[in-house]
């Protein structure tokens, strides 16, 4: 399935309850959707042309029954085939989030600020839709991870727990924007 077919499936919602969240829909934002994009096409034109030079180079060493050059290019291209079937069915799937006015309770794509247990030192994270736009490190965690799920929904000053693999951790909402 082309992505370029599914631009007109794709619908802007403004934030979400876990109650609203479907399932068989995967949020992205804008930017995410657009990158994803750029990689397909990519893959599809670029990675593919790199991977068949490069088959046709093993092709040109002779021997393929034992060509492990062919036998690499095969499995890269297995694994483009792969990574580009991945893409075309997350696309299709998408529903960019759209950025929205500050709202009171978070949501995918909502950015809150966070403390964590008694300290007073501040985390903030923004809320993302598909694991593929998820960075932790940086700051952005999918509505699909257990701490996204923790938060969403809650409103500024709620205390929300989470089960970690360290134990429980506590956090109070500073800040929804």
């Amino acid at each position: 399935m082309d992505s370029d077919n599914n631009e007109e499936i794709i619908s802007e919602v403004s934030t979400q309850s876990m109650d609203d969240i479907s399932q068989d829909v995967e949020y992205i934002s804008k930017e995410g959707y657009e990158k994803l994009r750029a990689e397909l096409a990519a893959l599809k034109t670029e990675e593919r042309l790199r991977i068949a030079e490069r088959l046709e180079y093993a092709k040109s060493l002779g021997d393929l029954s034992e060509n492990a050059e062919f036998d690499a290019a095969k499995e890269e291209q297995m694994l483009n085939e792969m990574r580009i079937s991945e893409l075309e069915n997350l696309l299709s799937r998408a529903t960019v989030v759209a950025k929205s006015a500050p709202s009171s309770t978070v949501g995918i794509g909502s950015t809150i600020s966070v403390r964590v247990g008694a300290s007073d030192a501040a985390e903030t994270y923004t809320i993302v839709g598909t694991s593929e736009e998820a960075n932790p490190l940086g700051g952005y965690i999918s509505h699909e991870s257990p701490l996204g799920r923790a938060f969403l929904g809650r409103k500024k000053g709620e205390n929300v727990v989470v089960a970690t693999p360290r134990g429980e951790t506590s956090y109070v909402i500073i800040e929804i924007s």
